[in-house]
């Protein structure tokens, strides 16, 4: 891999992260068309890699809602920024247990698996589609219910989707938000909640990836130094710009364009 390589996937992944089209079924897509060889293993970790740049940036753009986040969970301060912090740790529950139980098998899905991508794109179309029906019928898909704060069995279900989402071409972004919309959860909320909750699960994936690196292990070995701090680095920079752009999307309701993109990228990638 080049640094000329590692800089497209950095752009790729620092878009596909926030909007819903899925950021490693796209870096999937490229890895075909840069012609990279990567196995399963190194194409997973070289992802994790530029998941952990867009995590970053996520915290950046969202630092407002973090920041107290952060400080009521060192001081165990009651209140309603202790309650999100554990619905967040709730979320991150059932991704842990495929990340743990399931490694092996997901590794399958990655390496060039463009079959496998185009099917969950579809998927994707398919959910950001639902999603966009409920939110244009609010009063009849929801029963005559307005759309209410993030519950416990909310955050624990859409952690689920979040757990699904790991499959390349489901948009994890796309898969939470869509999830948070058909349960009846507001938007906005729903939005920053997606976007907060895949703090935990990547930041413990990252601390993994360092034992590895400290046992020897290490991705940069396959991938080298330089093209890893590259994609690295653009993936942060295009994350920053792409959160915001996102919050902004899902605020006006515009996720069924992007189901249109899926549609037609997933046929493609099929086709391929």
């Amino acid at each position: 891999m080049t640094w000329i390589d590692a800089l497209i996937l950095g752009i790729v992944q620092g878009l596909a992260e926030f909007l819903p089209i899925s950021s490693s079924g796209h870096l999937e897509i490229f890895n075909q068309i840069l012609g990279l060889e990567l196995n399963g293993s190194e194409a997973l970790d070289f992802d994790a890699t530029l998941h952990v740049a867009t995590v970053l940036s996520t915290i950046v753009v969202l630092r407002k809602e973090f920041v107290p986040l952060c400080t009521a969970f060192f001081t165990w301060r009651k209140g309603p920024d202790l309650t999100l912090v554990w619905k967040l740790v709730l979320s991150a529950v059932p991704v842990a247990i495929v990340g743990f139980c399931f490694k092996d098998t997901l590794e399958s899905f990655f390496g060039g698996q463009l079959r496998f991508v185009g099917i969950f794109l579809l998927i994707t179309a398919a959910l950001l589609t639902f999603a966009y029906v409920f939110r244009t019928r609010p009063l009849e898909l929801h029963r005559g219910r307005r759309p209410r704060s993030i519950s416990w069995l909310d955050a624990l279900v859409i952690g689920v989707a979040q757990a699904v989402a790991v499959l390349p071409g489901l948009s994890r972004s796309g898969t939470t938000i869509a999830t948070g919309i058909l349960i009846g959860d507001k938007r906005e909320e729903v939005a920053r909640f997606s976007f907060l909750m895949v703090i935990i699960p990547i930041l413990g994936n990252a601390l993994l990836d360092i034992k590895d690196y400290l046992t020897g292990e290490s991705i940069s070995q396959a991938v080298g130094l330089l093209p890893l701090a590259v994609g690295f680095m653009s993936s942060f920079i295009v994350g920053c710009l792409a959160c915001r752009w996102m919050l902004d999307i899902v605020r006006k309701g515009k996720l069924v364009y992007f189901a249109i993109y899926c549609l037609a990228v997933g046929i493609l990638c099929i086709c391929w």
